[in-house]
């Protein structure tokens, strides 16, 4: 495998909470970045959503600790992936799947995380050889409640919702035994990045890493 010696799965079960981080200023997000795994988190998420994104993971690679992870998010095509990969990206999560993206995937055997909403995409996606899926965006489609229907059919999938998360319920999502971990925006608030409270997002990071830690454990 490129990149790194591990699967997605071992991505998540590492870091059970992975902040999807848009960026707007790179230095910004290498100190809230910084104080996130001061607070505990491991893995990171950099939207492909704006153009300093790249630069930013080449920057997070050089400045935080090499115990930290840093993936790609937003990577809806195949030159996507090839972007994030040059930049250093470890892993990376798509809100969705295609045929061109899947064999692109398949050519690289580069961590990464494919989003579905529904049965069909997860049965899909599962016929293309992926175990580790994105439910996005989870509460719109059932959250909690999805995440238990499909556990009986679909028992060996495992998944990182993300989209309507937030402290007041990641401890829902992380109880259920076929979450690895949650994805989610509110661990950099952008008026702490705004107001450079790096301590506040220390702080929300900590908490996080905090909720039901019995489930950050091996499933």
């Amino acid at each position: 495998m490129k990149g790194i010696d591990m699967n997605v799965r071992d991505v998540l079960s590492f870091s059970p909470l992975l902040p999807v981080m848009v960026v707007h200023d790179v230095d910004n997000t290498i100190k809230a970045a910084q104080a996130m795994f001061e607070g505990g988190i491991r893995a990171f998420e950099i939207t492909l959503r704006t153009p300093i994104a790249l630069q930013a993971i080449r920057e997070l690679r050089n400045n935080l600790p090499r115990e930290a992870i840093i993936g790609a998010g937003t990577i809806t095509q195949a030159k996507d992936l090839q972007a994030a990969m040059q930049a250093g990206a470890q892993f990376g999560v798509s809100p969705g799947l295609t045929a061109k993206l899947t064999q692109a995937i398949q050519a690289e055997a580069w961590p990464f995380l494919p989003g579905v909403a529904s049965a069909s995409e997860l049965m899909q996606a599962m016929d293309n050889g992926f175990d580790t899926f994105k439910l996005f965006p989870a509460a719109a489609i059932g959250g909690v409640d999805l995440l238990k229907a499909w556990a009986g059919p679909f028992a060996h999938a495992r998944f990182c919702p993300t989209g309507g998360i937030h402290a007041g319920n990641a401890a829902d999502y992380l109880a259920l035994k076929n979450v690895l971990a949650v994805g989610g925006s509110w661990l950099m608030p952008a008026e702490k990045v705004a107001q450079q409270d790096w301590q506040g997002i220390r702080t929300l990071a900590q908490a996080a890493c905090a909720l039901k830690p019995q489930t950050f454990e091996s499933k």
